[in-house]
C-alpha cells in the first residue's frame, strides 16, 4: 500500500478527495509529513478520539519524539521565533498543561464570552448594513472582518492593528517558508510590544486579564508564555470562526431549500452550525502528538517515540459512527465531531466560535430573503497551504424588507 504524503495536499486541485482516499484505507496507518519525514496517520473516529483522551499514552512535547528531527524548523519558523509558536496550551502535557489551562481559564471565563454577545451583534449588523446590492465577496466583507474584530474586542487589541496581524496570520500558513518566518517574528515582536503596553496602562480586555491573573498558589503566567498564549487565542480566535463562517455558508448556498427551513425555525440554527463545523470544520489536522510508549490502536503497534498525527477531516466522516458521513445533514442530531478536539486539549475559544457562527447565520437569514452563489463556481477560490481556508466568496443577497413593528 503506497504511504500518503502531507505535502501533497499543498499542491492538490481537490482536497475532499485527498482526504477521502486517505480516509478509505485502515483507520491507523504509516504516511508522510510535511516535511516526508514519517508519521502515523490516525483517520478514524473511535482511534482519533482513542489519542485524544489518552495523554498518558500520547504526548503533545515534542521532545517525546525519539529522533532529532525539528519538525518547527522543517515547517519554516526561525529559531528565534519557534519557541514562542509551539509553547502553546495544545504543546504541554499534564501537570503543565492543567497548570497553564487553570491560569489561562480564570481570564477567559463562559462568563466573559458570554457578556461579548450584544457586542457581537451589533458588529454582525454594522457589517450587514454596509452589504452591497451588487454581487459581492463574502469572505472579504463578512467572514474575516468579523471574527478579527471580536478577537480584538475581547483581547483589548487596538483596532487600527487589525489588519498588520491578519496579513502576519495568512502568512503562518503560506507555502512561501520566508513569508511564514517574517509573518512568525512580525506576531511575536507586535504581541510582546502590545503585552508591555497593556501592562503599563491596563484595561478590561482579556490581554489584561491574563497579565494580572494569578493561581491561589502565587503562581502566575511567564513573559513567554503570556505570549504564546495571546498568540494562540489571536490566531485560533478568528481563524476558527472564518473558516466555519465562510464555508458554512458556502453549504447554505448550495442548499436553498435549507435556507428557507432555518428561515422558519431559527431554533435549527445551532444544529446546522454543529453539521457545518463536522463537515467544514476550522482544522483538518490535530498537533502531532508522539507515543510515549507501545501503543496499541486500531491493529497496529505503534512504537515508543513515533509521531502521531490525528487526521479530524477524515474522522469527523467515519461511516463507522456517522450516517450518511459524507453528506452535510443540516438537521442532524447525533453529532459529537472532533472540529474543536476533545479531552484536555479541547478548544479553549469553541463556545465563542460557536456564539459567533450562530448570531451571524440567525442574523444572515433573518436580514436576507434570499442568499445565493453570484458565480458559476470559477470564482470560488481557495487559499494555497497547509489550511483549508476560502480566499473569496462571491454570493448576491436579496434584503428582505424592512418590517415595521
Amino acid at each position: 500500500m503506497t504511504e500518503p504524503h502531507l505535502a501533497d495536499l499543498l499542491t492538490t486541485p481537490d482536497r475532499d478527495a485527498f482526504w477521502a482516499e486517505i480516509g478509505s484505507a485502515p483507520p491507523v496507518r504509516r504516511g508522510r509529513y510535511f516535511d516526508r519525514s514519517p508519521v502515523w496517520l490516525v483517520t478514524g473516529y473511535d482511534e482519533a478520539l482513542a489519542v485524544l483522551k489518552d495523554p498518558g499514552s500520547f504526548s503533545n512535547d515534542i521532545n517525546t519524539r525519539k529522533d532529532s528531527v525539528d519538525v518547527l524548523a522543517t515547517a519554516g519558523l526561525p529559531e528565534d521565533v519557534a519557541p514562542y509558536m509551539s509553547e502553546t496550551l495544545g504543546a504541554y502535557d499534564p501537570p503543565d498543561h492543567a497548570r497553564l489551562r487553570r491560569l489561562v481559564s480564570r481570564a477567559f471565563t463562559v462568563r466573559r464570552v458570554e457578556s461579548l454577545r450584544p457586542r457581537i451583534q451589533t458588529m454582525i449588523d454594522e457589517l450587514v448594513d454596509d452589504f452591497p446590492d451588487e454581487p459581492f465577496d463574502v469572505v472579504e466583507r463578512f467572514a474575516h472582518p468579523l471574527p478579527v474584530r471580536v478577537i480584538c474586542e475581547l483581547l483589548g487589541v487596538p483596532g487600527e492593528d487589525t489588519e498588520r496581524w491578519r496579513q502576519w496570520s495568512s502568512g503562518l500558513t503560506a507555502p512561501d517558508p520566508g513569508a511564514m518566518a517574517d509573518s512568525a517574528r512580525g506576531l511575536v515582536t507586535y504581541m510582546s510590544e502590545l503585552i508591555e503596553r497593556k501592562r503599563a496602562a491596563g484595561d478590561d480586555g482579556l490581554l489584561s486579564a491574563l497579565i494580572e491573573v494569578r493561581d491561589s498558589d502565587g503562581d502566575r503566567l511567564t513573559d513567554r508564555e503570556l505570549i504564546s498564549l495571546s498568540l494562540t487565542l489571536l490566531l485560533a480566535g478568528h481563524e476558527t470562526t472564518v473558516s466555519v463562517l465562510s464555508e458554512g455558508l458556502l453549504l447554505l448556498l448550495n442548499r436553498p431549500e435549507e435556507q428557507e427551513r432555518l428561515r422558519g425555525d431559527l431554533n435549527a440554527v445551532p444544529a446546522a452550525v454543529e453539521e457545518m463545523l463536522r463537515v467544514a470544520g476550522p482544522a483538518e489536522i490535530a498537533p502531532m502528538r508522539y507515543a510515549k510508549h507501545d501503543v496499541e490502536l486500531g491493529g497496529v503497534t505503534i512504537p515508543e517515540g513515533d509521531p502521531v498525527q490525528i487526521v479530524y477531516t477524515t474522522a469527523n466522516r467515519d461511516p463507522r459512527r456517522f450516517d450518511a458521513a459524507d453528506s452535510t445533514v443540516l438537521d442532524r442530531q447525533d453529532n459529537p465531531h472532533l472540529a474543536f478536539g476533545n479531552g484536555i486539549h479541547y478548544c479553549l475559544g469553541a463556545s465563542l466560535a460557536r456564539t459567533e457562527a450562530d448570531l451571524a447565520f440567525r442574523t444572515l437569514l433573518t436580514r436576507f430573503d434570499a442568499l445565493g452563489l453570484a458565480t458559476t463556481g470559477d470564482e470560488i477560490r481557495w487559499q494555497p497551504g497547509t489550511a483549508r481556508r476560502l480566499a473569496a466568496l462571491p454570493v448576491r443577497a436579496t434584503r428582505a424588507p424592512a418590517r415595521h413593528d
